[in-house]
């Protein structure tokens, strides 16, 4: 789009001899299938973060994103009023007007013309054309019944109804922040980062990118306070009203994306069945300032508590203990149960000992992870 945002979704119209396609408006989704795609490169993928942010997408006061662009629906009174060339241009209207014949059309007290409030869409309106009687009606149905439907169509446009969203005020309505949208956005940047990184992408794009990544994070909710949350900010929500703070919590859909990005920030990935540890999305804050006790549960049901220094961070991966430290080289300390250890240079577990820890068979008691940051 002329924006830098991108058309993801498009309507089709079958006529007689024609297939017409039209783009609906910008949508949140449309962007995260964009960038979900793998196909833009690094530069692209960057234009499309920053068109977001300054897009109607985004909402300010909880610096994150709406499903859509926030817009104020027509009154009640302004809806299924046929417009006076409409009207004046269509001999078929006009005599069903005349006769006061209400099935099509009817004109109310004001003068305003209106579609018969029985049609739910325009496949009544055909049956309604259908039954008109043929003696006085037949030829003018038979000239005109494209030019009714199409009048119909444009006043109502049912083919871009996309639910709630797009006409509710509130339960992921207009104007609100679906969470967990904003966190399958959150997982394509994600995607994106390590897939431009491998390409060799610039330090200066990949330090935007990452920009994107911790602000989009910062919006969701865990940075918040409850005021501004609405709630407590641990906790997971459907979706954001204006001015009236999150709403229908439960456990959505939302916690996946979010637990998939986390450990992608910590580098946590998988290939051929062998682990890696490479996080080149993870903040140095992550990292202690001061010595402290990290609890984790092990393998065997037991609590187990191990003293991290500072320039550490830990967590656990299958129940197993991986303690980062901050170093000028990459390299891992594998700890294995009986009480030996190996030295693996690199960035990578075996194929045999990922397998290991896949099975939680306890062989591997503690994985000490050098990573340069």
């Amino acid at each position: 789009r002329d924006d830098g945002l991108y058309h993801a979704y498009n309507l089709i119209r079958f006529s007689r001899n024609k297939i017409s396609i039209r783009p609906l408006y910008d949508m949140l989704e449309g962007q995260v299938a964009a960038l979900s795609t793998g196909h833009l490169d690094a530069d692209s993928s960057l234009r499309i973060l920053d068109a977001m942010k300054s897009s109607g997408l985004f909402r300010e006061d909880q610096f994150s994103y709406m499903l859509y662009p926030d817009r104020e629906l027509p009154r009640f009174v302004d809806k299924n009023n046929l417009p006076e060339e409409a009207v004046d241009n269509s001999p078929l209207l006009a005599r069903l007007l005349e006769d006061d014949k209400q099935t099509i059309v009817a004109r109310d007290d004001a003068g305003v013309v209106h579609f018969c409030s029985d049609f739910h869409n325009a496949a009544h309106l055909a049956e309604a054309l259908d039954a008109l009687p043929s003696t006085r009606y037949g030829d003018l149905v038979a000239e005109e019944r494209g030019h009714v439907l199409d009048v119909y169509e444009t006043m109502f446009d049912h083919q871009s109804f996309t639910g709630r969203s797009g006409t509710f005020y509130a339960y992921e309505g207009l104007g609100c922040i679906y969470w967990h949208m904003v966190s399958k956005l959150l997982l394509a940047v994600s995607e994106t980062y390590h897939r431009v990184a491998a390409d060799g992408a610039s330090p200066d794009v990949l330090g935007k990118l990452k920009d994107h990544y911790y602000e989009i994070k910062a919006g969701i909710g865990l940075f918040k306070s409850p005021a501004l949350y609405g709630a407590f900010p641990t906790d997971a929500y459907s979706h954001s009203v204006r001015e009236a703070g999150v709403k229908q919590p439960g456990m959505t859909g939302q916690v996946k994306e979010d637990v998939i990005s986390r450990f992608a920030e910590l580098g946590v990935s998988i290939s051929d069945g062998a682990i890696s540890f490479d996080p080149l999305l993870m903040s140095p804050e992550e990292f202690l300032k001061a010595p402290a006790r990290f609890s984790f549960v092990s393998q065997e049901g037991k609590e187990v508590q191990i003293t991290l220094s500072a320039g550490q961070m830990a967590f656990t991966l299958c129940q197993t203990p991986v303690i980062y430290t901050r170093a000028e080289q990459p390299g891992i300390t594998l700890h294995r149960s009986g009480g030996s250890s190996e030295e693996i240079a690199g960035k990578c577990l075996s194929a045999i000992d990922s397998e290991a820890l896949f099975s939680r068979r306890a062989e591997i008691a503690r994985i000490d992870v050098r990573v340069v940051i």
